[in-house]
């Protein structure tokens, strides 16, 4: 895919590939399919899942031809100084965007609970209760809709898209949220550790810390999923129980996602370590980026524990 440069001062042109378009097309796809999923809940359209499945598929596939080829070109010594300043900057605007998309679903946050809230409930000059919900009260972790407070589906305005019911009880920030807090922040320490000893030219204990991390940051999402299945059997809290259910599990959902994700890439980096015996104290930064994204993942946790749960 690369050509070979010598020269670092010589600027790096990389060869023509298709993977740039495959993996643009894997990702609209994968958008496309869950935004129809997401709808699709609304008519009952369980085959609507579909197509994001296939995005994602193409996506991981995609990632790791993609990923493997620049493994072989650095292994082969391929990449100049330039081409690897290069990729240190992308991990940088890649991390940068991720912020920028987190920072969205915190700023939805802050719209519903100080400003669209009040205002349904008939807060300040822009309220309007009287024309869609009259006799709403807001507070919030909103246990009852807007669509309860009026008597049901049967009362609201026209333009029905479904029955919503609050959830029976708010989740609470002790237990599961209070050890997952932990496990994250932990597991940051540990991949320092890591960090440290790799630096160090010490493998072993880099292996070992790295396995550490992996082990804190699996048992995170298992965490999660089991917290996800409290709420939806036990305490009613679901993705139709209003808008607190839907902010609840867009953030949270999104996070374990990216937990996922980073937790896959320190994995691909403990198997090129202990299988392939790959990084050097001078040449590690497939391990590197993988741990700012962890360390990003981590402190992103930090604000949602604080304002999900919390405040």
């Amino acid at each position: 895919m690369a050509g070979h440069n010598s020269g670092a001062d010589t600027y790096y042109v990389p060869e023509q590939s298709k993977l740039a378009l495959a993996l643009a097309t894997s990702v609209a796809v994968l958008i496309l399919g869950a935004s129809i999923g997401l709808n699709g809940r609304t008519f009952g359209e369980s085959s609507s899942w579909v197509l994001m499945y296939v995005g994602l598929l193409a996506f991981v596939v995609t990632l790791a031809v993609w990923f493997s080829q620049t493994i072989k070109e650095n292994r082969a010594g391929m990449n100049s100084e330039q081409l690897k300043h290069s990729y240190v900057l992308g991990m940088q605007w890649f991390i940068f965007s991720e912020v920028m998309f987190f920072a969205c679903f915190f700023g939805v946050l802050f719209y519903v609970r100080n400003l669209a809230g009040p205002w349904l409930a008939g807060e300040g000059d822009k309220a309007v209760t009287n024309l869609l919900w009259d006799g709403f009260q807001y507070n919030w972790p909103m246990s009852t809709t807007p669509q309860e407070a009026v008597g049901g589906v049967a009362s609201q305005v026209p333009a029905n898209t479904g029955t919503f019911e609050g959830p029976k009880q708010e989740m609470k920030w002790s237990g599961i949220p209070l050890i997952n807090t932990i496990l994250l922040l932990t597991s940051s320490v540990t991949l320092h550790f890591a960090h440290v000893a790799l630096k160090n030219g010490k493998r072993r204990p880099f292996n070992m810390w790295l396995a550490v991390t992996l082990i804190l940051g699996f048992t995170f999402v298992a965490f999660q999923a089991y917290e996800y299945y409290e709420a939806y059997n036990h305490l009613g809290l679901t993705l139709d129980a209003g808008i607190y259910g839907s902010t609840f599990f867009i953030l949270t959902g999104f996070h374990g996602f990216h937990v996922c994700m980073g937790a896959i890439m320190l994995s691909v980096q403990w198997l090129r370590s202990t299988v392939g015996g790959h990084f050097s104290e001078t040449d590690q930064f497939g391990f590197e980026a993988s741990s700012w994204y962890w360390h990003f993942v981590d402190v992103v946790w930090v604000g949602l524990f604080l304002f999900v749960y919390i405040l």
